[in-house]
């Protein structure tokens, strides 16, 4: 008799968005079946058609920051589904009540909203019967939060680190010394051995950033 593998407590499919190519995370509670969204900014029927194909209930959406790709179209899906938005920080206010106009600057759908929930650092987020931490992050915004699964060692990082990168700090409101002390501060002691969803590109682990990443490995750093 073979004995099945235990299934993960969270599985997470990643589908690229808008024509920034932002990775919009279809995270789920395989107990429940239950998920969210993560960062929806656009092309709804392919989000839709993720969430049917993996037979997940969406029951609400998050946000990491304000920015258009990341949330350009987060309140026409959150009343097509009929569910909630948390996140991100009321300090990105600024952002998610100017998306239509900044939607006309990109050439991306973008419609104006209030969360119904801003979130802050120690506030958990529940999906299914996940449940997520919520810290603080500023840099690239100044309310950019991430969200981490402990027991999955999984983070949703949105546009603070990329692998071999990090998130840009030109534009309004952007802090560079900031984004720094956000990664060292808040990311690094989440683990080593922690895998993070960025908002572009491939996933990668803490460790391999601190080994590898030209803007904050430990070596850059310590230079």
């Amino acid at each position: 008799m073979s004995l099945q593998p235990p299934q993960p407590p969270l599985r997470a499919a990643i589908v690229p968005v808008t024509p920034l190519q932002q990775n919009c995370t279809l995270l789920w509670c395989t107990a429940t079946m239950r998920g969210a969204f993560v960062d929806p900014g656009g092309d709804l029927p392919k989000l839709l058609a993720a969430a049917a194909q993996h037979k997940v209930t969406v029951e609400k959406i998050i946000l990491t920051h304000g920015h258009i790709d990341h949330c350009g179209e987060a309140k026409p899906l959150a009343e097509q589904l009929g569910v909630p938005i948390e996140g991100p920080h009321e300090e990105d206010r600024f952002l998610t009540s100017t998306l239509s106009e900044s939607g006309a600057q990109y050439g991306i759908a973008g419609v104006n909203f209030e969360p119904d929930r801003w979130l802050v650092e120690g506030d958990t987020v529940t999906v299914g019967d996940l449940v997520l931490d919520v810290y603080e992050t500023p840099g690239h915004t100044p309310g950019h939060v991430i969200f981490h699964h402990a027991p999955s060692k999984l983070a949703l990082v949105g546009d603070v680190l990329f692998a071999g990168s990090v998130g840009r700090t030109d534009f309004p409101r952007g802090n560079h010394p900031q984004l720094l002390a956000s990664i060292v501060e808040k990311l690094w002691p989440l683990g080593n051995d922690t895998t993070f969803i960025p908002g572009h590109g491939p996933a990668s682990t803490f460790a391999h950033e601190r080994r590898n990443n030209m803007f904050v490995s430990d070596a850059a750093l310590a230079a």
